[in-house]
């Protein structure tokens, strides 16, 4: 017998009637802080394709984000692409290349602090 399961990841995009997103909602089955869909902003999701070995990527965000709220949520998503990079690859030179960027980007958008 396998001890293979499946757990699910729900993602609800609430539109207007342009097609635009006004709110994006999350859940997944093995969510352990509450039992409510988590509202939020936006989102970038990359699949990469087992046989195409291409990547599919859906990026939303809900009309009322505003600019700082963009450069945080790419500022973020950047650090932890580095991070996931470096975990993944264990190449330390590229993924302290791809860091000085993400620096660079959190000053240049007045997330950080100029050094």
């Amino acid at each position: 017998m396998s001890n293979n399961r499946t757990s699910q990841i729900r993602i609800t995009v609430n539109l207007d009637e342009k097609n635009m997103p006004t709110s994006i909602d999350w859940d997944a089955d093995d969510r352990t802080d509450g039992n409510q869909p988590v509202h939020c902003k936006g989102m970038l999701l990359s699949l990469f394709e087992r046989e195409s070995l291409d990547t599919m990527k859906i990026d939303l965000w809900a009309k009322d984000m505003q600019v700082n709220e963009m450069d945080r949520f790419f500022f973020q998503s950047l650090r932890g692409m580095a991070d996931t990079y470096f975990r993944a690859t264990q190449n330390r030179e590229l993924a302290v290349d791809m860091q000085r960027f993400v620096q660079y980007f959190g000053e240049k958008t007045g997330i950080l602090q100029k050094e």
